[in-house]
């Protein structure tokens, strides 16, 4: 009886986050007339695609379709991810394998880091983009994105170098393995579950952002989907199929992503990898 309540619990858990997928979902397929009537139907009675060639056929900004703006998204997640991994491995086995000064002051201003607001840092990462130069372009936002996610990318590879034996990279080094190579082809499979992880957490961030993306660039064409979204809803009134056509088609990637790394997702891939 324990484990049917457990499992009862759990399904309704599920159901109750699947819903507003599913119901953005149907109201993407349903024509306006079903949208806005006064008896809402969970299942569309006369499915149409009208809303999704509207938004991928058509300009939300004159000269500038969807499609722009999925590009800019994508291009601007995929380098946050490449690189929040790459510095983040770097600098995780860097305090995970070696002892140095104010090692420990390191791994506290991680944690701190990410206790400060998101809004308290617009204005001063604002001017000094504008220092840089590089206001008006998606490498600001790769910045601050990697800014970001590094805290949390480099807590958390820390732990996952530190559970790697360090008798494999000793009995890699006797085998005439290069640092180099040691760190390729021993240590980096066996965080790869962690670095999944990770990056996950990275191209959820840089995905799903808005409010740099607003400030940081002035034009249109180089606007992310999160800001894309925003000139769906009118001042009076909302076309709520396109929204919802919109909302699915940005909400597919990252459901993508996370299918095709999901089976890396898995620690404790060094057990019982060195006996005694």
């Amino acid at each position: 009886m324990k484990k049917i309540a457990l499992n009862g619990a759990g399904l309704l858990v599920a159901l109750f986050a699947a819903f507003p997928v599913y119901w953005m979902i149907s109201t993407s397929l349903k024509p306006s007339s079903e949208i806005f009537s006064s008896t809402p139907q969970p299942v569309p009675a006369h499915p149409t695609l009208a809303h999704y060639r509207e938004i991928l056929t058509g300009n939300l900004i004159p000269g500038v379709s969807f499609l722009d703006f999925f590009l800019n998204s994508a291009l601007v997640a995929v380098a946050t991810v490449l690189l929040s991994g790459l510095v983040a491995l770097l600098a995780a086995t860097a305090v995970a394998r070696f002892r140095f000064k104010l090692r420990t002051s390191f791994l506290i201003m991680l944690l701190v880091v990410q206790m400060i607001p998101l809004e308290a840092l617009v204005i001063p990462l604002f001017l000094m983009i504008q220092r840089l130069g590089l206001y008006n372009t998606l490498p600001s936002l790769i910045l601050t994105y990697l800014g970001f996610s590094l805290p949390f990318a480099v807590w958390m590879l820390r732990g996952f170098v530190a559970a790697v034996p360090k008798e494999l990279e000793e009995a890699a080094a006797i085998d005439g393995a290069s640092r180099a190579q040691t760190f390729r082809l021993v240590l980096f499979p066996l965080v790869a579950p962690g670095l999944v992880a990770t990056s996950i957490f990275s191209f959820i961030t840089a995905w799903n952002e808005l409010i740099f993306a607003l400030t940081f660039i002035n034009d249109q064409s180089r606007y992310t989907l999160p800001v894309a979204m925003t000139f769906f809803f009118g001042r009076d009134d909302t076309n709520w199929g396109p929204v919802m056509a919109a909302s699915t088609l940005f909400t597919l990637p990252v459901i993508i992503f996370f299918l095709l790394v999901q089976r890396r997702m898995v620690s404790g891939l060094v057990a019982g990898a060195v006996k005694g």
